[in-house]
């Protein structure tokens, strides 16, 4: 049996060591011993390849006839080698380690029984994807290839090589996630991990990639959501492992343990990274479910996502939906602005004046004021805002509306946002039965405020502290749950004053130039920046990345 090695690399020196050189690396590499699950069968195979080149390289004729061999397979012509089967030199007996040995890789002659000798060696020298490649032929047959004694003692040699192999995968797994290639990692980890679990052997091995696996699974995430529209398998991958992490957290404020390493305001900087690489439709689908946990942090996501989308598709009944949504979150939050600009949106002008007197958004609330001069009521101002709101506030976060415009004219215009708000009935600012009742606060609990971020590092380091522009919502408010049945509405055109302080909204526009609210300022500067890509360093011994 030929392995691609020689004898230099099993002491770890050059061409050039000297005759001391050679003597101290086969002193240390004795000394080094592997893993203690290693069989004495193993380590004696390993020292006898140890001893075998120490033994050719320290004598001067046989390290020259050696060295001569060795010289002319590095650097001999690629013509001169190549056979019409696998482009390789044929120097032995055909087995089922010659499509892994290059044709100027040089390789030596071992008995069968020093194979996991050899590949403990290959192993220390970080050969994994070598390691994997020398064994598959025997272990797809279920490792029937390794009991016919051939290697050596079936009982001994059979978890000697599994450990080999699993560690390979593992130590592979570690390098591919250093490079920021996740799903390969995740690859490599349940590669190891399922050959473990076959054979029954070594749970501690296995409980060391799981652990690795829940660590990777952000980064997994991440990746895989940041593909394009058209993987939309590899997408649904994504949101399900997402999905696995919420349901073991207990929610995205929840105080679960997902093993990933992430605290609750690190998680929810996370879920606010993954948003501006998912649409519409995949933000209101999980967001949705999360607030009937109940969430206010998942309700308040999910209103985001039915207003944009209920905007940009020209479906006001989404819209109406959102703002049913906040009249549960404003028993405990002043979302008093929100619900005005869906109420704007659905022609309920007397309503969304209502709320802006409510607000204390005070910035906003200016804005809308030095807006609306002139004018008997603050539409105008509020048409402005509302664009200038889901164009900087908004859209953002959503990957399929990135590069959309937002137009309250072009919406108003849109003759299924006419019918349905012509025969939208007048609403009183009480919630309605459509939308789910919501649990009592706990005794003794204290309302703590959860906002929702926008970007997320995973690295070494703790992640920087949350921002405030966006979501301003409390992670203790009760149970907002979506009643999935809410039946869209038949709707009704605006009303004259709608169309006026549309007109008027957009003439401010142009005569104002750039001007917008400040919190639309701080977020389209914040929600615009593209998040760094974790890529974890691991230490130099191999230790687990930890995030």
């Amino acid at each position: 049996m030929r392995i691609p090695l020689d004898y230099y690399r099993i002491l770890g020196l050059p061409i050039q060591a000297t005759p001391e050189q050679l003597k101290q690396a086969h002193r240390d590499r004795t000394l080094q011993l592997p893993r203690r699950e290693y069989s004495d069968q193993a380590i004696t195979a390993r020292k006898q390849l140890i001893d075998e080149a120490y033994a050719v390289l320290s004598d001067a004729d046989q390290r020259q006839a050696y060295d001569m061999g060795f010289l002319a397979k590095t650097y001999e012509p690629e013509s001169e080698v190549k056979t019409p089967a696998f482009g390789k030199r044929v120097t032995h007996e055909a087995t089922a380690l010659e499509p892994v040995i290059d044709s100027h890789t040089p390789s030596i002659e071992i008995e069968d029984k020093q194979f996991v000798g050899a590949l403990l060696l290959l192993h220390e020298l970080g050969e994994y994807e070598l390691v994997v490649k020398l064994c598959h032929p025997y272990l797809s047959n279920g490792s029937i290839g390794l009991k016919d004694g051939r290697f050596g003692d079936p009982a001994l040699i059979v978890p000697d090589i599994i450990l080999t192999v699993t560690s390979a995968y593992l130590e592979l797994g570690r390098e591919q996630w250093q490079q920021g290639q996740y799903e390969n990692a995740a690859s490599s980890l349940e590669a190891g991990q399922n050959l473990l679990l076959r054979e029954s052997l070594f749970a501690s091995l296995r409980g060391e990639m799981q652990t690795d696996l829940y660590k990777l699974r952000p980064y997994r995430i991440l990746e895989l959501l940041q593909l394009p529209l058209e993987k939309a398998a590899e997408r649904r991958k994504g949101l399900q492992l997402l999905r696995e992490m919420l349901h073991e957290r207990g929610g995205i404020d929840g105080q679960g343990e997902d093993q990933s390493g992430l605290g609750v305001e690190d998680f929810l900087r996370f879920v606010q990274q993954l948003r501006r690489y998912m649409t519409t439709t995949e933000q209101q689908g999980l967001f949705e479910a999360e607030a009937r946990r109940p969430s206010a942090v998942a309700t308040y996501l999910a209103v985001y996502a039915l207003i944009a989308q209920g905007f940009a598709e020209a479906q006001p009944a989404l819209i109406r939906k959102a703002k049913l949504m906040l009249m549960q979150l404003g028993r405990r939050q002043d979302v008093h602005l929100e619900k005005a600009v869906c109420a704007l949106l659905l022609g309920q002008t007397e309503e969304a004046s209502r709320s802006l007197e409510l607000s204390q958004e005070r910035e906003p609330i200016a804005f809308i004021r030095e807006n609306s001069q002139n004018s008997p009521d603050l539409l105008p101002g509020l048409c402005l805002y509302a664009e200038s709101w889901l164009q900087d506030e908004v859209f953002p976060h959503f990957r399929d509306l990135l590069d959309k415009s937002v137009s309250l004219k072009d919406y108003f215009a849109d003759p299924h946002v006419q019918a349905y708000l012509e025969a939208l009935p007048n609403e009183t600012g009480n919630p309605s039965n459509e939308w789910v009742v919501v649990q009592p606060r706990r005794a003794g609990t204290t309302s703590k405020s959860s906002p929702t971020p926008t970007n997320i590092q995973l690295t070494n380091t703790p992640l920087e502290s949350p921002l405030t522009t966006g979501t301003r919502v409390n992670s203790e408010v009760s149970g907002v749950q979506v009643n999935e049945s809410v039946s869209p509405l038949l709707s009704a055109p605006p009303p004259p004053s709608i169309r006026t302080s549309v007109e008027a909204g957009s003439a401010s526009t142009s005569l104002q130039g750039s001007r917008k609210p400040e919190s639309s300022r701080r977020s389209s500067s914040s929600t615009r920046e593209t998040p760094p890509s974790p890529v974890p360093e691991p230490t130099s011994s191999g230790t687990t990345p930890m995030m």
